[in-house]
């Protein structure tokens, strides 16, 4: 509940997935050990063969970030087994400083729930009925803080009948000496003896001593003794009847911890229930909830890499605590709540910045981890080929490989081979590194594959060009791109569905069949949208 998740962006590339590993790495080195590094979006082939190659597992992946009920500081009550006596329940109740709690099947599942308004309705319907049934007999001695006297041979079964003070008058009275009697008395010898012989249900003794014929017993009669009054016995033994005898079970409201406070918010607006149990994913209950815990839930904290623009963030950005930011982008519209800490630098990678945070922390990545962010910096900068690419990124990438002793441009080849590109439709390889952006009123989509060789991707030029209309009809877009950055090439084939005017425009060639290749275009950041951005501009 006190993680602090580290987030690249939406439809995440290489960067960005490594990114978020490697600062949450960096904080746990340095004692952090809260962080943790998750993804919004899926795996694309070129990072799952470098997190298979350097031996790691993606990030976890998570859907939103919206609050839920695990970030809320809900009550932990005791909670008890449905077979419980009344009395423990009560007292429970009291030390908790609780007005309901959780009643329980044997496996940790909701039977139900117990309130003291359950307690007192269940107490008043006494005041004029004498009878219990059904009294489990271990009950029956623990609320009476009693012990059994004789050898009572159904000691596990339980004690039914009219409960009766033995008072002179109840002498005028036969109906105590049948079976189903429980019958309450002190040092009444002759009461006592009446009792016996007429085979009474139960027969409690109060604040007398126990008489050496009764321990050896063998009447029928359960004998039980206890240290209590009889006023005070005749209140208790409908205290130990179990709680699930009175306990709600029905039409109840129950929440899990995966549920959405602003879902929970409305439920309990239509409800009418003081406390509700929480459960965890196989049923088990966690807790209460309130609508004092509602006031003021508790945001999740989140660290946001290689991006700073709300489109691309996780869904429910808003309701977080952004605790700091790490990008090389430019500075867009996310806003915090309360400063953050934010490094932006105009470098090629994220990975770049962080291999720079590493060595200003005095800390050494693992060789896998070195190699990881190495492949990171040449998926980014397309094997230093962009635009974008610094004699830094070039620096540290050299430097990482040295630690993770790999090969530049072995790795290189490794990042962009177009190994499975037959294996996946059109739309899944589209939407592999694909982002929208909104330029001066106009709306665009924008993806990118980085290959070598692009051959392979033109072949099926027709099934992309038709997935992106789709897109383009369905969002109301202006245009969509497909870049198909070739590093052999060290340019772009721009696939695209929209205007014709547009790409004739912004790059000053003639299209061919929704097709156009700008010799020296690696960068979709530095390079394609600069380009549209200055002709809507």
């Amino acid at each position: 509940m006190n993680d602090i998740y580290v987030c690249g962006h939406r439809n995440p590339d290489t960067d960005s997935i490594v990114a978020s590993m490697a600062y949450a790495n960096l904080r746990n080195a340095l004692g952090d050990r809260e962080y943790k590094a998750v993804r919004i979006g899926a795996i694309n082939d070129e990072t799952q063969r470098m997190l298979d190659r350097f031996g790691f597992e993606p990030p976890m992946y998570i859907q939103n970030m919206r609050a839920q009920v695990s970030d809320l500081d809900f009550d932990h009550p005791t909670e008890l087994n449905k077979s419980v006596p009344l009395d423990l329940a009560w007292r429970t109740m009291q030390d908790s400083g609780v007005s309901a709690i959780p009643i329980l099947n044997d496996d940790g599942t909701l039977y139900g729930m117990l309130s003291t308004g359950d307690i007192a309705a269940y107490e008043l319907s006494n005041v004029f009925d004498c009878h219990v049934d059904a009294l489990p007999l271990f009950n029956l001695i623990s609320v009476l803080e009693g012990r059994l006297v004789n050898e009572y041979s159904n000691i596990t079964e339980t004690i039914s009948g009219k409960v009766t003070i033995a008072l002179p008058k109840a002498f005028e009275d036969a109906s105590f000496t049948d079976k189903d009697s429980i019958l309450i008395c002190g040092d009444q010898p002759e009461i006592i003896g009446k009792a016996l012989e007429a085979g009474v249900g139960c027969l409690i003794l109060c604040q007398t001593e126990v008489p050496q014929e009764l321990a050896d017993s063998t009447a029928a009669t359960c004998i039980i003794s206890t240290p209590l009054n009889a006023r005070q016995v005749a209140r208790l033994i409908f205290q130990g009847i179990p709680v699930s005898r009175f306990c709600q079970t029905e039409n109840l409201i129950s929440f899990h911890l995966a549920d959405y406070v602003d879902d929970v918010r409305e439920t309990l607006i239509k409800s009418r229930f003081h406390y509700y149990p929480v459960l965890d994913e196989q049923e088990h209950v966690v807790g209460t909830l309130s609508r004092y815990h509602m006031l003021r839930p508790r945001s999740k904290r989140v660290v946001l890499v290689d991006h700073n623009e709300a489109a691309q963030s996780v869904p429910g950005l808003e309701q977080v605590e952004i605790m700091a930011i790490i990008d090389h982008h430019r500075l867009a519209d996310i806003q915090t709540k309360m400063p953050v800490a934010v490094r932006n630098e105009p470098v090629g990678s994220t990975n770049t910045i962080l291999t720079s945070m590493y060595q200003e922390h005095g800390v050494m990545p693992s060789p896998a981890m070195a190699g990881l962010m190495c492949a990171a910096i040449l998926s980014d900068t397309v094997m230093f080929k962009s635009p974008t690419c610094t004699k830094k990124d070039i620096a540290m990438a050299e430097r990482l490989a040295r630690i993770a002793r790999v090969s530049v441009e072995d790795l290189g080849k490794a990042l962009f081979t177009s190994a499975g590109v037959t294996d996946k439709s059109a739309e899944e390889l589209f939407r592999t590194d694909y982002k929208q952006f909104h330029i001066a009123e106009k709306n665009l989509g924008v993806s990118q594959i980085t290959c070598v060789g692009a051959d392979a991707y033109l072949a099926r030029k027709k099934e992309f060009l038709d997935v992106m209309e789709k897109i383009r009809k369905n969002s109301e877009f202006d245009i969509v791109i497909l870049m198909l950055t070739d590093v052999l090439s060290e340019g772009s084939h721009l696939l695209y569905v929209g205007s014709d005017d547009i790409m004739r425009q912004a790059f000053n060639q003639e299209p061919k069949d929704n097709d156009l290749f700008i010799p020296g275009m690696m960068s979709r950041k530095k390079q394609l949208i600069p380009t549209l951005t200055a002709l809507w501009g």
